[in-house]
């Protein structure tokens, strides 16, 4: 029998993102979950401090990392995943259907480099994939909803559930970005729920809400059926699609949308440089339209 898996969390505020070290203490192999680039958008400034600060942890405890898995393609950070690859030759890992992704996102930004089949990461899995950390055991959930890629780990007694949904009071993840659908959303939730009730789940973001004065990452399935806001009562499907998509309206666009969504459906390598270096990202323009 395997130890527990041990885990290490990074808050990244600027993005409210959680990165997710994972580490079998048997083998000292681990894997890093959504991992963040540091990026100033008024300067187009890119930093590493975040991933340097994972990076650090991995030589302190003496582990060797081996995979980058991304839960899904983010919308409000670009992925570090390629610069942690470099520098410990680990793996990037995603859902298989970021194919799906990419054709709705490409054409938007006129990216023309992406490599047929999802070739840009090392890996994509499907539905009921299994791999190894070391002598951890991974096998993959299918949620979709927020996109269509969407993936949660699950190791040990833990579900890593990227942005399927957040902690009980702040509840479920929006549906409305191109390929987003809250029916879909509701239906992986439900898969989420119908884990063991002691599953640990850790979710990808935190925003604090009212009234909760401090970040929380951590939770458990028996907490999100007992808790979750937008899930409580046992709310049924259509109830919960026409809140979803009603909230969904009133969101604003995240501010690193467009950065985010170039980089990180590349496997979150960067645009190959301009002759005098410099890397260039699109930002598509159009007319709001007018009311009459």
């Amino acid at each position: 029998m395997s130890q527990a898996a041990i885990v290490r969390a990074f808050f990244h505020e600027p993005t409210n993102t959680v990165s997710y070290l994972v580490i079998d203490p048997a083998t000292k192999q681990a894997a890093v979950i959504d991992p963040v680039l540091d990026y100033d958008q008024a300067s187009g400034e890119i930093d590493t401090l975040a991933a340097d600060e994972i990076l650090s942890v991995v030589k302190g405890e003496g582990v060797r990392l081996v995979s980058c898995l991304e839960t899904h393609a983010h919308a409000d950070h670009l992925s570090a995943s390629p610069y942690i690859k470099q520098h410990t030759g680990a793996k990037i890992g995603i859902g298989a259907r970021i194919t799906e992704v990419q054709e709705i996102f490409a054409p938007m930004f006129g990216i023309t480099d992406i490599k047929p089949d999802g070739a840009d990461f090392d890996y994509l899995f499907e539905d009921g994939a299994r791999f190894s950390i070391g002598a951890l055991e991974v096998s993959v959930l299918h949620t979709p909803g927020h996109t269509p890629a969407d993936i949660t780990y699950r190791i040990d007694d833990m579900a890593f559930v990227g942005d399927t949904i957040f902690m009980p009071d702040f509840g479920t993840a929006r549906a409305d970005f191109p390929g987003g659908d809250a029916h879909q959303l509701y239906q992986s939730i439900q898969r989420l729920l119908d884990l063991p009730a002691e599953t640990r789940i850790f979710t990808c973001h935190d925003y604090k809400a009212p009234g909760r004065d401090t970040y929380a990452w951590e939770t458990s399935v028996a907490d999100q059926r007992a808790g979750n806001v937008h899930l409580k009562g046992g709310v049924n499907e259509a109830d919960f699609v026409a809140m979803r998509e009603a909230r969904d309206k009133d969101l604003p666009t995240p501010k690193l949308l467009l950065p985010s969504i170039q980089v990180n459906i590349r496997a979150g390598n960067l645009p190959e440089p301009a002759q005098d270096g410099t890397r260039f990202l699109k930002i598509p323009l159009r007319f709001k339209a007018q009311s009459t």
